[in-house]
C-alpha cells in the first residue's frame, strides 16, 4: 500500500511539472486571437463607409479594368 501511495505521489508531482502541453495551448490562444482580429479588420467599416475587403475588391477591379483597356483580350 505504501508503494502505491509513493508511486501515485511521484506521478502527480511529475504531472504537475510537465509543461509540454502549455505551449500548444498558448499557440492555440494566439491563433484564435489573430483570427478574431483579422475577422474584425476585414469586416468593420472604415470612416469612408467601406470595409477593408470592399476597398481591396475595388482596387482589384480598377487594376483589372486598366489592364483590359491597355491590352484588350484577343479573340480566337
Amino acid at each position: 500500500m505504501n508503494k502505491l501511495i509513493t508511486n501515485t505521489a511521484a506521478f502527480f508531482t511529475s504531472f504537475k511539472k510537465d509543461e509540454r502541453g502549455v505551449t500548444a495551448i498558448e499557440y492555440g490562444l494566439i491563433g484564435v486571437a489573430m483570427a478574431t482580429l483579422l475577422a474584425v479588420v476585414f469586416s468593420v467599416e472604415s470612416f469612408e463607409g467601406n470595409s477593408l475587403l470592399e476597398t481591396l475588391e475595388h482596387a482589384y477591379n480598377s487594376i483589372r479594368d486598366a489592364i483590359a483597356v491597355v491590352s484588350p483580350a484577343t479573340e480566337s
